[in-house]
């Protein structure tokens, strides 16, 4: 499995899928979080293997 974390969430996903799908499975909008594996920036098409996690950060933007 892959653990997901956001804030103080965490999310488990099957291994082998995408980031992007990872995300919408778990109700996730990938435009408003930057993921983290490994202490390295990934995108939405990176596959996902078991045992990954993922922390995601809220992006904040402004005007």
């Amino acid at each position: 499995m892959v653990k997901l974390v956001y804030r103080e969430q965490e999310f488990e996903v099957r291994g082998g899928s995408t980031l992007g799908k990872a995300l919408k499975e778990c109700q996730l909008n990938p435009h408003v979080v930057l993921a983290v594996r490994e202490g390295k920036l990934i995108t939405e098409d990176v596959i996902l293997h078991d045992g990954d996690e993922i922390k995601l950060v809220a992006v904040i933007s402004g005007g």
